[in-house]
């Protein structure tokens, strides 16, 4: 199972009114884990980004002016996606500034049933409690020391981890590992029960025996032993 999870640092709050992507952070997850397969780009907004945006995400005019514009990279970043499902962090958010541009490019939008919405996966299953990115990776123990500021890749790292852990999916693999292992361990418990020792010689059975005999008699006539051995003949 493919899916991407996806970040993205802006101009401002709303397309709406004109405000653009700067930068777009994806990490490809391979049946929940993360393959090493990433997309991340800083993107020329093609306008001014405000001193207290600046602020929150660090990116300003000087880093971008150089950069390509978003439709030079459109089509690169649509064939990353493929038809994966995405996931993000109040994904509405980012969903409409990615359609914004992908629009204005000229290209297909993406579609609202694609998104996975790891705010709301965290509101359902931490009801009342804060579900910021941060406090997320604090609640899980994920080490977010490097996230001085908002950053698109690094907050797709993160949320890739904390998006394994709000649905589960670490413990199952967990236990999935754990129960190789175990069954492992089982096998080699068995095989070691199944070893057994090489067969006496003839000649040593032979004394073996005869020594038992030389012992039953020892214990006299009453002796339990010798009915043992008396119904042995019989069935013989």
């Amino acid at each position: 199972m493919r899916e991407i999870v996806i970040d993205t640092e802006t101009t401002g709050l709303d397309p709406a009114q004109g405000h653009r992507l700067v930068e777009v952070g994806c990490v490809e997850l391979i049946n929940r884990i993360p393959s090493g397969n990433t997309f991340h780009r800083y993107i020329n907004p093609e306008r001014d980004i405000p001193a207290e945006v600046v602020e929150i995400h660090g990116i300003d005019n000087a880093r971008v002016k150089d950069e390509a514009v978003f439709s030079a990279i459109a089509e690169e970043f649509v064939a990353f996606l493929g038809d994966a499902p995405l996931v993000a962090h109040n994904a509405l958010f980012d969903l409409g500034f990615i359609n914004a541009e992908l629009e204005r490019a000229g290209r297909v939008p993406v579609r609202r049933d694609r998104l996975v919405d790891t705010l709301m996966l965290a509101r359902r299953k931490h009801p009342g409690g804060s579900n910021r990115l941060d406090d997320l990776c604090v609640r899980y123990k994920i080490d977010n020391s490097r996230r001085t500021k908002h950053g698109a890749l690094l907050d797709a790292e993160l949320l890739a981890e904390v998006y394994v852990e709000l649905i589960g999916a670490r413990q199952t693999l967990l236990s999935l590992a754990e129960g190789t292992a175990a069954r492992g361990e089982r096998q080699r418990r068995t095989a070691a029960v199944r070893a057994r020792p090489e067969p006496l010689a003839p000649q040593l059975r032979v004394e073996e025996a005869e020594a038992h005999r030389e012992f039953v008699a020892s214990l006299g006539e009453n002796a339990i032993w010798r009915d043992y051995l008396a119904v042995g003949r019989d069935a013989s």
